[in-house]
């Protein structure tokens, strides 16, 4: 069985050290390198399937490498999933939007790290739904071509945001997106959609769903995810 190819960018050699030894414990070939400028090398010269990126690195830093992995077609299919400190939320942010899928936060259980790179892994080996391809998960039903929403066999009255709102998270279960993500993706004639109004707006949708509201989770200062 070819193991999965991980590539660690972490400038504190201890957590780079306690990352490689979790993660190889696990069975992943795990490489790992200290700064920016020696990620965008080995990329270069190596395929991964999963990054695991510092964003404060020395010299060309994590949200930079991101951007260059990201805009370049040769590699911004590889998920990427960010070690942050837990008051760079403004980082988080740019680098969900830049396209990062994931992001732990220091200081972090391996345990917590190892079930990330499984969760992430796991989504990206599974196509994204096409648009109106129906999703059901447990109680809750979306119908995208008839856009109709159940809860328990009974329909749900949404606004046009908030089906746009519930279906763009829902076919992307455990990705973490953030407000102005969800903006761009559902803006719609029916109500102007800013960063505050997506909170009253998932207020509202998680009120008519129910305990199904529940499958709409928040993420602290950054945005909100469909529940895995």
């Amino acid at each position: 069985m070819v193991k999965e190819r991980i590539l660690i960018v972490e400038d504190e050699e201890d957590i780079l050290e306690l990352v490689s030894f979790n993660l190889t414990r696990d069975n992943y070939d795990v490489t790992g390198v200290t700064s920016g400028e020696k990620a965008l090398d080995v990329v270069e010269k190596k395929t991964f399937d999963l990054i695991l990126l510092d964003l404060m690195l020395p010299g060309v830093d994590g949200l930079e490498v991101c951007r260059t992995l990201k805009s370049d077609a040769a590699t911004n299919e590889i998920p990427i999933v960010m070690f942050t400190a837990r008051g760079e939320e403004a980082d988080i942010v740019s680098g969900l939007e830049l396209g990062a899928d994931d992001y732990i936060t220091k200081p972090f259980s391996p345990r917590v790290l190892i079930a990330r790179v499984r969760a992430v892994l796991r989504r990206h080996a599974v196509p994204t739904p096409a648009d109106d391809t129906p999703l059901t998960f447990r109680e809750l039903s979306i119908h995208p071509g008839r856009h109709m929403v159940e809860v328990k066999g009974n329909s749900v009255n949404l606004t046009l945001t908030e089906f746009r709102i519930l279906h763009f998270l829902a076919r992307r279960p455990g990705w973490v997106f953030s407000r102005y993500q969800i903006i761009d993706a559902v803006q719609g004639q029916d109500h102007i959609v800013t960063d505050r109004s997506v909170d009253v707006q998932v207020a509202g949708l998680r009120k008519k769903l129910g305990p199904a509201g529940a499958l709409i989770e928040t993420v602290r200062g950054v945005g909100y995810r469909f529940r895995e």
